[in-house]
């Protein structure tokens, strides 16, 4: 995916993630899509720990991917605060 399309991709995960996580108040965009472009690399490596693949494009499966490593890593940044 081009840098654009990584940005755009990475704000949308990083908003709904931030949403099911309820932190989304602390967030700003920016932050958003730091945690959508983090979490699609988390969560390509966590499926490929499983025997499947990561993010591939801009599809539903690597949406899914992207969301799962992004709301892992909002809940690793949460107990780290605690």
């Amino acid at each position: 995916m081009g840098i654009i399309l990584w940005v755009i991709f990475g704000g949308i995960v990083g908003w709904i993630a931030s949403l099911i996580m309820k932190t989304d108040a602390q967030q700003g965009i920016v932050l958003n899509v730091v945690v959508g472009i983090i979490g699609a690399v988390l969560g390509g490596w966590i499926m490929s720990l499983l025997g499947k693949s990561g993010v591939a494009g801009f599809n539903l499966y690597s949406f899914l991917v992207a969301l799962l490593g992004a709301v892992v890593l909002i809940w690793l940044v949460k107990m780290v605060r605690q």
